[in-house]
């Protein structure tokens, strides 16, 4: 580890040493990272992830943190910050070009001042390009799937690669990043050309949905479990008389229950506790074996 930190320092890209893991996610759960690097290009990032390989220096890939909850131990190798990239949007016509740690947010406003449609659905979700890919992000009715046209990566070989969407495995909450080690750097999304005013509207009515159904003013990671086939985790967790349910400072959220939400102090240990005992109930009450949509890392 001291050789991979003085090669960072030689090649100028910023790092901390023991940074708290709970301030770079939504669940603001975590413990250290033993480096976070974050780098201020693309090449940076990609001798990053190259100097760990050479290294021997586990790595993790961190986004805006916001599908993730990191190990009470911390991480005990680097972890790489996207979301510290420049956010950088290009439009032609209509499609959409944006580095890896643009926020979602920040896209869909591009999309919106160039009247550009079909990626309304994204307005909202806490998350970046590259992470949005990566599990092929999606809300009310639509993914990134339907928009997504290339993807440019760092192959696993440190080569860069552009594939379009068709070859990226793309399912619910799924890509083949997830396998194949690939490091998304940039996406290109192709929309359709709409009227502003509707854009608008219609990403406004999404926000109002979020703000009334989901407990936005508590910490958690999103939706907890993935919809399994057939039914929907939310319903089958209320209809198991879990909706509050606490195991130390995690709860299901009363308002959603398809939320885990930090309710103050809850822990990594918490949350997956909380985790395994509604899955239990869920097992023995309904059948359906529910599986974690949120990411576990340490």
């Amino acid at each position: 580890m001291e050789r991979f930190k003085q090669q960072l320092q030689a090649e100028h890209i910023p790092f901390r040493e023991q940074e708290p893991l709970a301030a770079h996610c939504t669940f603001k759960i975590g413990g250290p990272a033993r480096l976070f690097v974050q780098p201020e290009n693309e090449q940076q990032l990609c001798r990053a992830i190259a100097l760990c390989k050479a290294e021997s220096v586990r790595y993790y890939l961190l986004g805006n943190g916001s599908n993730i909850l990191f190990a009470d131990e911390g991480f005990p190798g680097a972890v790489i910050d996207i979301s510290a990239l420049p956010s950088d949007i290009a439009v032609n016509g209509a499609e959409i070009t944006a580095g890896a740690g643009v926020r979602l947010s920040a896209l869909c406003r591009a999309a919106l001042d160039h009247s550009l449609t079909g990626l309304e659905f994204a307005y909202g979700i806490p998350g970046t390009v590259g992470g949005a890919v990566y599990m092929n992000a999606g809300a009310y009715g639509g993914e990134m799937k339907d928009v997504l046209c290339t993807v440019r990566y760092l192959t696993a070989d440190g080569e860069v690669k552009e594939a379009p969407a068709q070859e990226l495995d793309l399912g619910y909450r799924h890509s083949c990043f997830e396998e194949n080690g690939g490091c998304i750097l940039s996406a290109r999304l192709t929309l359709q050309p709409g009227d502003a005013a509707a854009i608008h509207a219609r990403m406004d009515e999404l926000m109002a949905k979020r703000v009334d159904k989901q407990p936005l003013d508590k910490p958690s990671a999103g939706s907890t479990f993935k919809r399994p086939a057939g039914a929907f985790a939310a319903a089958l967790i209320d209809q198991c008389g879990l909706r509050g349910y606490r195991h130390g400072g995690a709860a299901v959220s009363d308002k959603h229950c398809g939320f885990v939400v930090n309710l103050g102090g809850a822990t990594c240990a918490d949350v997956l506790a909380l985790c395994e005992e509604v899955r239990g109930i869920v097992r023995e009450k309904t059948g359906y074996d529910l599986e974690k949509e949120i990411r576990v890392v340490g």
